[in-house]
């Protein structure tokens, strides 16, 4: 019997056990400047003008956003942060936040450097997953022509190919190495395409084991059904099902685009129809059999899942169930999860840091918009500060 872990996600001691004083002093201020829209605004601009022109800012950031954000500048650099979360009970995915130029020569360098992501992670015991975007592989306008129906030329049905044979080599490689690999989502516009590719790659690979895994953004009203639809086509075809619910990121963006386009809104009415769905996606992937990671910074959601784990006999320690969240965020909720014996994976993002400013920039507005959370935070890491003056 799986015999259910106490668990509080209010146990700073256990959420910051990792982290120095020093080091929380950093997390403070980084979290101080996040918690402030117009300063951050400001921060964030004056660092992206102050790369163009050349000014020595990267030193500033490694010590602050770029330091509590990402893992490091290359793949050896972001390991070590790994190996540190790992000595918490966390596991890793690494994660190249880096923009790419858009062309073939770009595609086919993302590629081997997120094979590299894989060779490494095979060589430990921590960093079971790979994870990719189809638009660091391939031209996003033939994503959309392809969603479209649209007839491709002959020059771009080959581009389209050598981009279907870019994700089937990362996703043959993580199978080949032992990992699972996760298909991140993007914008709803060429979604279905990379659905079918990470289906196409599901029935390749998933047949002995759980390797590949889309991702499913909540914030769509249609995601719960695609989900159980995809299962039932798995369940048909033979293969293992692996799912990655997350609440979502393009959600302005794709109102905006309705809205100049005319098209019916894909995003759900309010935040409560986006919970009520994600949790109900979590209900349906424990009760059916489904491969899960479950992405969520929702401390609600997260103990939900505990839930429906023990209601099902689920192991902790169990591979049909990892909890995910973001480096440098939600803490509590990771190193809790860890601590009571859950798997519990971080995507670790990484890149030289002038290139992984507009990852950094997502983050910084993402933070300072969703002030709940943001402020949420700030407040453990006041709480924790306060804890350990008191303590000493």
């Amino acid at each position: 019997m799986a015999v259910k872990p106490k668990i509080s996600f209010e146990n700073l001691e256990v959420a910051f056990a990792s982290k120095s004083d020093s080091e929380l002093r950093r997390t403070h201020l980084v979290f101080a400047l996040l918690n402030n829209k117009l300063i951050s605004d400001i921060g964030i601009a004056l660092t992206n003008i102050s790369f163009k022109i050349g000014l020595p800012v990267k030193g500033i950031m490694k010590q602050t956003m770029f330091g509590h954000f990402c893992g490091g500048e290359t793949i050896a650099e972001s390991i070590l942060a790994c190996k540190k979360l790992a000595e918490f009970g966390i596991e890793s995915i690494l994660d190249l936040s880096v923009e790419g130029k858009g062309d073939e020569q770009s595609f086919d360098k993302t590629t081997e450097e997120i094979y590299q992501t894989l060779v490494e992670s095979a060589k430990t015991d921590y960093m079971p997953f790979g994870v990719f975007k189809v638009t660091g592989l391939g031209d996003y306008q033939l994503m959309i022509k392809y969603q479209n129906g649209e007839e491709f030329t002959k020059s771009e049905s080959e581009a389209f190919e050598r981009m279907r044979g870019r994700v089937d080599k990362l996703c043959k490689a993580a199978h080949d190495l032992g990992l699972k690999i996760l298909v991140d989502a993007e914008e709803s516009w060429f979604q279905n395409t990379i659905d079918d590719l990470a289906y196409e790659m599901m029935d390749k690979y998933n047949h002995n084991r759980c390797v590949v895994y889309n991702t499913y953004q909540m914030y769509r009203h249609d995601s719960l059904e695609r989900l159980k639809k995809a299962h039932a086509i798995a369940k048909e075809k033979g293969y293992f099902f692996g799912a990655k619910p997350v609440r979502g990121a393009y959600m302005e963006k794709e109102r905006e685009r309705a809205e100049e386009m005319g098209y019916t809104d894909p995003i759900q009415p309010n935040k409560e129809a986006t919970d009520r769905d994600y949790d109900l996606a979590l209900d349906y992937a424990v009760e059916n059999g489904v491969y899960l990671v479950s992405g969520s910074h929702n401390e609600n959601s997260n103990l939900h899942l505990t839930e429906l784990m023990d209601r099902f006999d689920i192991d902790p320690d169990s591979d049909r169930v990892f909890f995910s969240q973001l480096y440098g965020m939600s803490d509590n909720i990771s190193y809790n999860l860890a601590n009571a014996g859950y798997r519990v994976v971080k995507y670790v993002p990484y890149g030289p840091v002038e290139k992984v400013m507009p990852y950094l920039t997502r983050r910084a507005s993402e933070n300072s918009s969703i002030a709940g959370q943001s402020s949420r935070e700030f407040q453990l890491i006041k709480k924790e500060i306060a804890r350990r003056k008191a303590k000493s």
